[in-house]
């Protein structure tokens, strides 16, 4: 792990003093904190978790959960209502997740405070030390923040016959010095929680390579850890369809870093490779010795997985540059001229923020290369369910932000087949009808000379939509694209929460959209070749 500034750090690991003697960040207790989905789907109760790192090595007794929850039902009748949860549990793990089911809340936004008591065991002497009280976490120098719930009043707004997926997220096989990640029991019933279908686990290459024990000692081999996660999903896809289907479908995927065409290191998703695949390029803990393990088209020849560019224009600093040799994506890197080439570019990732705009920039210049790539949203999150705890300043200061939470970035893929598996989530990516949205849901119908598009909302997320825009680029009569993108229809006035849009399709060589909700949230489809 570096010290550089300005590299984009997860969850914060108080314990960790990059051997020096102190760290202002150092206690000595175990990480606890209080996490809990962002949103809850109608019928789904209200659970959150209490996370707890390091016990093995700080054993601790969870007493008690007092919980306040303050807001306002869709009907504005305000909510102020106290819980007590005693609970007594021994935690002596290095991770643990514990449930704690809320009750049922009607349909509203909340703010939710929790205070941890808890007390340290002394396990030499058999007894109990220190009993303390956490509000919300025990991160030292942290101010407490709130949980924010949204239960839903009604299911999220899908297409029909599509599915809605997590693309990038990350179990407890990416735990490290500062990232902590979540089991994939946690991911799956938090998935359910939010309204998904699937969930896609890019634990990554480089932390497969060490061990969750000491994350600075590398594993026999980064092929058992890497089975070991597809056998504990295998287990839990198995029990989702001996038992309950309402389940979210799991599986195991992999972020590598791939080497680009300049040399340098540069992120890839994979969904389901049947095989671990290698990338230890900037994992950080052979420090200047950063070069890339393998270039990206050599990984693509390694697996007949759909693989997208992640994050592919997320801005960086100089050092971050120098020190991780890490580097962007280009035309080049997506070895569109190969049998396996990148199916799709994961521009949105969690937040619309510069790396958005830069990579849907980019994204829309290779459509107008006749490059019909999918676009990709994900959240990047290393099990926050609701906001992200992280490093401000290494071994001082600490962090908080809403920034890359589980599931509010959604890929929604169309399935051809009606049974939701993983043969059958790789051919709707083969195909072009998708979307991403944090809210809406907006699709295309090919039919005879026209597109028609569809965008559908509720109340929870806002309502009508304050746009619909529909975007299209020409084809002269000799096959060349223009130059650039038109909008050839756009909402000007509030449209309502259910718009269809049919556009003619005349000369464009493809056509797509994007939306926008009173309250903000967006969608925006993949390009309908014509």
């Amino acid at each position: 792990m570096s010290l550089i500034p300005g590299e984009r750090l997860h969850y914060a690991e108080t314990h960790f003093k990059f051997k020096l003697p102190w760290s202002l960040l150092f206690r000595p207790w175990p990480e606890i904190l209080v996490d809990f989905p962002f949103q809850f789907v109608p019928g789904v109760e209200p659970t959150l978790w209490i996370v707890v790192r390091d016990a093995h090595r700080f054993p601790t007794q969870i007493q008690k959960l007092d919980v306040q929850i303050k807001g306002a039902g869709l009907d504005n009748a305000p909510l102020d209502a106290t819980k007590t949860f005693d609970l007594q549990i021994c935690a002596m793990e290095q991770f643990c997740f514990f449930p704690v089911k809320l009750g049922a809340l009607p349909a509203g936004k909340y703010e939710i405070f929790c205070n941890i008591t808890a007390q340290r065991i002394d396990s030499e002497k058999n007894a109990f030390g220190d009993t303390k009280v956490f509000s919300r976490w025990n991160y030292h120098g942290l101010k407490s923040k709130p949980i924010k719930i949204q239960v839903l009043a009604k299911e999220p707004p899908k297409a029909p016959g599509f599915v809605a997926g997590e693309m990038h997220c990350h179990t407890h096989y990416s735990a490290d010095h500062v990232e902590h990640g979540a089991s994939p029991t946690v991911l799956q019933q938090a998935a359910k929680a939010v309204g998904l279908d699937f969930v896609s686990c890019t634990d990554h290459a480089y932390d497969f390579a060490y061990l969750t024990e000491d994350y600075t000692k590398e594993a026999d081999t980064p092929l058992t850890r890497f089975d070991m996660l597809r056998e504990e999903i295998r287990e839990l896809n198995q029990a989702r369809k001996e038992g309950d289907e309402s389940l979210p479908l799991l599986i195991a995927g992999e972020e590598v870093s791939a080497g680009n065409s300049k040399g340098e290191n540069v992120h890839m998703t994979a969904l389901g490779p049947d095989g671990y695949l290698p990338g230890l390029g900037d994992c950080g803990r052979n420090w200047l010795d950063n070069k890339p393990t393998l270039k990206i088209p050599k990984l693509l020849q390694m697996t007949s997985a759909h693989c997208f560019a992640a994050h592919p224009m997320q801005p960086m600093g100089y050092l971050e540059k120098f020190i991780f040799r890490r580097g962007y994506w280009s035309h080049k890197d997506l070895n569109l001229d190969a049998e396996h080439k990148i199916r799709g570019i994961q521009f949105w990732n969690g937040i619309r923020d510069e790396g958005f705009k830069l990579g849907r920039l980019w994204w829309i210049e290779e459509l107008g290369k006749g490059n019909y790539l999918l676009p990709i949203g994900g959240n990047d999150a290393h099990g926050d369910l609701n906001d992200t705890t992280s490093v401000g300043l290494p071994l001082i200061s600490l962090r908080h932000s809403r920034d890359h939470v589980f599931g509010k970035v959604r890929t929604v893929v169309r399935l051809r087949e009606s049974a939701l598996t993983q043969e059958a989530l790789n051919e709707a990516f083969a195909g072009d009808n998708c979307y991403i949205t944090d809210g809406p849901a907006l699709w295309w119908e090919r039919g005879d000379k026209v597109v028609t598009f569809h965008a559908r909302n509720t109340e929870d997320f806002g309502g009508a939509f304050r746009y619909i825009r529909i975007y299209g680029r020409h084809r002269s009569r000799s096959g060349k694209l223009a130059a650039e993108e038109s909008v050839c229809m756009e909402s000007l006035v509030a449209a309502p929460m259910s718009s269809d849009i049919s556009v003619h399709i005349d000369d464009f060589a493809y056509l797509r959209a994007e939306c926008e909700t009173a309250a903000g949230h967006f969608a925006m489809t993949s390009a309908a070749a014509l």
